[in-house]
């Protein structure tokens, strides 16, 4: 292997750290990286992204409090053909902090840098060999247009989509191109990290180390996506990400159980193991393994996790996951159960429900 840095093998750098505060309370009991979507975590997603971009060395940045979750869910990589290493980042200090916290894995090499929580709609290998050849490159980040750029870091750049300058969250944006959390840097990036100082929050941020980049000369790319980006930090955004990777990406496949009295409509992803019976789902919807469905409708757009139990229930629009039990709920939509959570009617009627709820409770819905 060549030792110039610029030609080094390419290794892939996961931010799954972080104390995912606005997704609480299902965040007080796991890692926010790890909450599914479609029946999947939102780390996978990433992961699998990274795999097809042909890169193998995947070192994942972990906090204390999740990080034995994080590894247990991804284990050495090899589900996805990849080289897990973990990284222990001690304190959030920001994600630049994340990247120093990673120097000794990343050493040389380029690197692919992904936010453990983004979802994307597209595949990132063009953008990643791009920055490959391109050795006059010091960084290359995912841009994508948003109607509200005040929350976000946004990007100016130049007719040939050079990056020429960045501003976090700023109050009249120049552009309405915001940071996705997809970057590709070579090790000058460190040198960067090395002359920023921490931000008025106390934290070491990516964009001032890539604007130090910029006022010193380095070229930095940017690719803006015409695909979805979704940001999986509050319930609302969960939902959409549900709604949306089902709507795109969800194939019909019925492996489970169906009898006579119920009935499949629509793309349904049914795994083996799950049972209908007088039961009625209408895609699009994915069904975990081991979940059971008694009279119940189901649908659109939901994600019912292994062991799931329905019972005389209507949900639509919903994240329900793992070992949740549900009975005689007449209508459950646009909710979010953590895992092994349980709703029953109490003694009032309401024809309507809307919960976020974290691991392990048990609610009681008047009816």
């Amino acid at each position: 292997m060549d030792g110039d840095f610029r030609t080094s093998q390419m290794k892939a750098l996961v931010l799954s750290g972080g104390s995912g505060t606005r997704l609480r309370p299902l965040t007080y009991t796991g890692a926010k990286q790890l909450v599914p979507v479609a029946n999947k975590p939102i780390l996978f997603y990433v992961l699998e992204n990274i795999a097809a971009a042909g890169v193998r060395q995947v070192g994942i940045v972990i906090a204390p409090e999740t990080g034995q979750e994080v590894m247990e869910a991804v284990g050495n990589g090899s589900r996805w053909n990849l080289e897990v290493e973990y990284i222990l980042q001690e304190r959030p200090l920001g994600l630049a902090h994340a990247v120093l916290t990673a120097k000794g894995y990343l050493g040389e090499a380029p690197f692919l840098m992904y936010l453990g929580d983004n979802l994307i709609g597209c595949r990132v290998t063009d953008q990643v060999q791009a920055f490959r050849e391109d050795v006059s490159l010091s960084a290359s980040i995912f841009l994508k247009a948003v109607a509200n750029p005040r929350a976000f870091g946004v990007a100016v750049v130049d007719g040939d989509g050079r990056v020429v300058d960045l501003v976090e969250k700023p109050q009249t944006p120049p552009s309405d191109l915001a940071l996705v959390g997809i970057y590709l840097f070579r090790p000058e990036i460190f040198e960067a990290i090395d002359n920023i100082k921490p931000s008025a929050r106390g934290e070491l941020e990516i964009t001032d180390a890539i604007s130090w980049l910029i006022r010193n000369g380095r070229k930095v790319q940017s690719h803006t996506i015409d695909t979805w980006w979704l940001d999986t930090g509050k319930k609302d955004d969960l939902l959409l990400a549900n709604d949306t990777v089902m709507d795109d990406w969800l194939h019909r496949r019925v492996d489970g159980t169906v009898d006579a009295e119920s009935r499949v409509t629509g793309r349904v992803h049914m795994e083996e193991g799950a049972e209908l019976i007088r039961s009625e789902v209408r895609g699009p919807v994915i069904i975990g393994r081991g979940a059971r469905l008694v009279e119940a409708t189901v649908g659109p757009f939901t994600a019912i996790g292994p062991g799931v139990v329905i019972e005389r229930s209507s949900v639509d629009h919903s994240v329900i996951m793992e070992g949740c039990h549900i009975r005689d709920i007449p209508r459950l939509e646009n909710s979010v159960l953590g895992r092994r959570v349980r709703v029953f009617p109490a003694a009032t009627h309401h024809d309507s429900i809307s919960l976020m709820v974290g691991d392990d409770c048990v609610i009681e819905v008047k009816r």
